[in-house]
């Protein structure tokens, strides 16, 4: 896969781990499409990139905004005519400062239609022009937190992040998706795979964190274009995490 020049389009891909991963597989000579709800750094970002020489476009695709799915699909079965790999990154959490039985419930609603309403959204949006390709690959992008072993068991050092209600539950509900997606999707040859791009410092966690965006990009951008099975939340220290 690494050697074919690929269609791919990265939700969340204006800044963080989503702008690390379309740098990293534009550099690997693939076509990015980085997806921003944010037209005026959407457009910043790609065109950071494109300044580089390297082949990367904004498509304005808010994933809680069923228009711009619709028109972002449009133009890319129109300009590329196929999709080969989505990779679903954007996220949100909304859980601090609140212990999970103070958390608003409006909050939680506004998780789940990111994290995983919006990430059903666009697959099924792409999946005809995913259909097209020789290879297609769903990637929807993942925490350890969501996992049911973190979750029943964590270890003492993260602790302070297992009560985290609205996302580690919202990831817990990705992973369920991602799962049902792929053995729906098994007999059409698209591969659909929970990535982890390792416990990084972004914004979504005040810069807390083990490694750079930098580093859990180039996980993503791996993990998409290995030779992997389908059905695998994907470790990023390489082999599979237990769901």
């Amino acid at each position: 896969m690494t050697n074919q020049k690929k269609i791919v389009l990265i939700t969340g891909a204006n800044k963080g781990i989503g702008f690390a991963t379309a740098r990293e597989l534009a550099q690997d000579g693939h076509t990015v499409l980085l997806g921003a709800r944010d037209p005026e750094r959407g457009g910043a970002a790609a065109t950071e990139l494109a300044g580089k020489g390297l082949d990367a476009r904004f498509v304005r695709l808010d994933v809680t905004d069923p228009d711009t799915i619709a028109a972002a699909a449009r133009l890319i079965s129109e300009t590329y005519g196929r999709l080969d790999i989505l990779i679903n990154n954007a996220g949100i959490t909304r859980d601090r400062p609140h212990p999970p039985a103070e958390l608003p419930v409006a909050a939680l609603r506004e998780v789940y239609e990111t994290n995983v309403f919006g990430a059903v959204a666009v697959t099924n949006a792409m999946l005809p022009l995913l259909r097209k390709s020789p290879a297609p690959y769903i990637g929807n992008v993942s925490s350890g937190l969501g996992t049911v072993a973190f979750l029943a068991d964590p270890e003492p050092a993260m602790l302070p992040y297992a009560n985290l209600l609205a996302y580690n539950s919202s990831k817990a509900a990705l992973n369920a998706v991602t799962l049902i997606y792929a053995n729906a999707l098994r007999d059409s040859g698209i591969t659909v795979n929970a990535l982890s791009p390792g416990f990084c410092a972004t914004d979504l966690n005040g810069h807390r964190g083990q490694l750079s965006a930098e580093e859990g990009g180039a996980n993503i951008a791996r993990q998409v274009t290995e030779d992997v099975p389908s059905g695998v939340f994907l470790n990023e220290n390489g082999g599979t995490y237990p769901w």
